[in-house]
């Protein structure tokens, strides 16, 4: 781009709306440049609401000197997004629209934000007992891979899967919601600091010197107390 120098992310966002959604009912921008952890690569995270929309989508674009995402949605389509995000525990949704900052509103953001941070607080469906056992099994699963593969490359992906799978297990059973990528430590850390600087240097330690036994005893400690690891005896779908 030379010399040019992009907009403000706020001033950036409002020209965009008034562009290209003149008409629409309401817009927030959200995102890392919200919560002023922008880097170099970050982009305008966009959220529209436009009733004159039978359908909701996402696109990607350039404009404004900024790379650009938008999530269009109608007066109601974004209730099954809220929906599914509940459903996976990952609230992409809900927390755009709740720290999002105003870019237009016709009357109806104020409802929709309501909505959203509710759901925040609410936190995700707590886990069965059964669901509880299962998990622990695939866990179990994965780390007994894990203490006995001897190929690197393998064992790489192996504590991938571990960390996804932990991660996941420690939110859920103390009623927070998970993440994904950078989420997954964003989540942890909004849970227990101390616990994901844990977590972290476990898995980083591994990384660098190959060696497991710091992400071994992670997993016990986070199994522990429902149990610890489970393989004798159970059972998936059997009458």
């Amino acid at each position: 781009m030379g010399e040019f120098k992009r907009l403000h992310p706020f001033e950036a966002a409002q020209q965009f709306v008034d562009k290209h959604f003149p008409r629409c009912h309401g817009a927030v921008l959200a995102g890392s440049v919200v919560r002023g952890e922008a880097t170099e690569t970050s982009d305008l995270d966009i959220v529209i609401f436009d009733d004159n929309l039978h359908e909701s989508f996402r696109e990607s674009l350039t404009d404004f000197g900024w790379a650009i995402e938008i999530f269009v949605h109608n007066l109601t389509s974004y209730k099954q997004f809220f929906e599914s995000d509940c459903e996976r525990a990952t609230p992409s949704m809900p927390r755009m629209i709740s720290e999002g900052i105003v870019l237009k509103d016709k009357g109806v953001i104020g409802l929709i934000k309501k909505e959203a941070k509710e759901i925040l607080e609410k936190g995700p469906e707590e886990w069965s007992e059964e669901t509880i056992k299962t998990k622990r099994y695939f866990i179990t699963d994965a780390l007994d891979d894990f203490i006995g593969c001897t190929n690197r490359a393998e064992e790489i992906f192996i504590a991938n899967t571990l960390a996804e799978l932990i991660h996941e297990f420690v939110l859920r059973t103390n009623g927070y919601w998970i993440g994904t990528s950078k989420w997954i430590v964003r989540s942890l850390k909004d849970f227990d600091k101390e616990f994901t600087e844990e977590f972290v240097e476990a898995f980083d330690f591994f990384y660098k010197t190959g060696k497991k036994n710091k992400v071994v005893q992670l997993v016990d400690k986070v199994l522990d107390p429902y149990g610890g690891r489970l393989f004798d005896g159970f059972s998936l779908g059997k009458k």
